[in-house]
């Protein structure tokens, strides 16, 4: 299995180096982790990373999901993550690290998704959360923080 990213827009500065890195550590991190017992990752060959702007995002998340809006990651069954880079660097200020932290987090928050996690209702939030937080620790642990 494999994972691909491309940073597809312009609005914010993002060093793919370090993201490629923890992004493909994170899919590996996050294949023996599943919210609904399928492993769905397991049956993908390859899982793509897009990072967008906020303005295709929010086309996206209209079009397939009916809300309006940026959002951080949308998840497609079918093994692509679109991820918005100025809705990270937004986030990335208010908590303190760098927007490719941030993206990071966002990886391994749609990994999990693929993954059969779902994060709408609370108890099944937690669940994601809890399994969220173990699986980031470990790599922060792997790869210094930026």
């Amino acid at each position: 299995m494999e994972l691909s990213l491309a940073n597809k827009q312009r609005a914010v500065r993002v060093e793919l180096g370090w993201l490629r890195a923890v992004s493909t550590a994170a899919l590996d991190a996050c294949v023996p982790h599943s919210g609904d017992g399928r492993f769905a990752l397991r049956e993908l060959a390859e899982v793509e990373v897009a990072i967008v702007s906020d303005a295709v995002i929010a086309r996206v998340h209209i079009e397939f999901m009916g809300i309006a809006g940026a959002t951080d990651v949308i998840t497609f069954d079918h093994g692509e993550l679109v991820i918005s880079a100025q809705t990270a660097a937004a986030s990335a200020k208010e908590h303190g690290h760098s927007v490719e932290e941030e993206l990071a987090l966002y990886v391994v928050h749609g990994l999990l998704h693929l993954n059969g996690y779902d994060d709408r209702m609370p108890v099944a939030r937690r669940a994601m959360y809890a399994v969220q937080n173990r699986v980031w620790r470990a790599l922060r642990k792997r790869f210094p923080i930026r």
